[in-house]
C-alpha cells in the first residue's frame, strides 16, 4: 500500500509538472503570436501608405488576463474597424445626405481641433456661402469668392476686407471642395491572410516554448 501511495504521489507530481509546462508553453506561444500578428498588421497599414496613426489602432490582448492557462487565447483588434474593413475588402463611399461627396482641398483647412472640414462647417466658420460650379464630364466644385491670399508664415486664404471688396483689388476665387458622386477604395490590406499565417505557425510555437 505504501509503494502504491508513493507511485500515485509521483504520478500526481509528474502530471502537475506537465500541466504547468503546457500552460507555460501555450500562454507564451499565444502571446508571441498575438504580438506578432499585431506587428504585421501595423506594418501592413504603414506599407500601404496609410500612416502610423491608423496602424497604431491595432491592439493585442491575451486571455485569461494575468495568469497562464492551457486554454490561453489571443485577441487582436483595431479601434478603427470601419476604415480597416473598407481597405481590407474594398468599398464604394457615397454621401449620406445628398448626391455629392465633398472632398476638401488644402485651401479649405481644418476645423477646430483638426476636425475634418465640411461645406457646412466652412460656411459657418467664414460667414459666407460657397458657390456651386457644375462641370460636365468632370468633378463639380464648391468655390469661395472674394478671397485674398494671406501673407506671412500663416499663409492660406481669408475673406477680403470691406475696402478690398469695394475695389476688387487682390480678390480671387478659390476651390474649397471637389464634388464627386462616389469614391471607390481599392483593397490595400489582407487581414485574413496575415492572421492565417500566424494561426498556422502556432502549433510549432507551442512546441518551441515547451520546457
Amino acid at each position: 500500500m505504501k509503494l502504491a501511495a508513493a507511485i500515485s504521489g509521483d504520478l500526481r507530481k509528474i502530471m502537475a509538472e506537465e500541466i504547468k509546462a503546457a500552460e507555460d508553453a501555450v500562454t507564451a506561444a499565444m502571446r508571441q503570436a498575438a504580438d506578432g500578428l499585431k506587428a504585421d498588421l501595423r506594418r501592413q497599414v504603414t506599407e500601404a501608405g496609410m500612416g502610423q496613426r491608423l496602424a497604431k489602432t491595432w491592439r493585442a490582448e491575451l486571455y485569461p488576463k494575468g495568469r497562464k492557462s492551457i486554454k490561453a487565447a489571443g485577441f487582436v483588434f483595431t479601434r478603427a474597424p470601419t476604415i480597416i474593413r473598407a481597405f481590407d475588402q474594398g468599398a464604394v463611399i457615397k454621401s449620406k445626405h445628398g448626391f455629392w461627396l465633398a472632398i476638401p482641398t488644402p485651401a479649405a483647412g481644418t476645423g477646430a481641433r483638426g476636425k475634418r472640414m465640411t461645406p457646412g462647417l466652412w460656411e459657418q466658420m467664414h460667414g459666407s456661402r460657397l458657390r456651386f460650379i457644375y462641370r460636365r464630364g468632370a468633378p463639380s466644385l464648391l468655390v469661395a469668392e472674394n478671397m485674398r491670399v494671406r501673407t506671412g508664415k500663416r499663409g492660406g486664404f481669408a475673406k477680403g476686407s470691406a475696402s478690398a471688396l469695394r475695389s476688387g483689388r487682390g480678390m480671387t476665387s478659390v476651390v474649397m471642395f471637389i464634388l464627386v458622386p462616389q469614391v471607390s477604395l481599392k483593397k490595400r490590406l489582407d487581414v485574413d491572410g496575415v492572421a492565417e499565417r500566424w494561426a498556422s505557425a502556432l502549433p510549432e510555437m507551442i512546441v518551441r516554448n515547451w520546457p
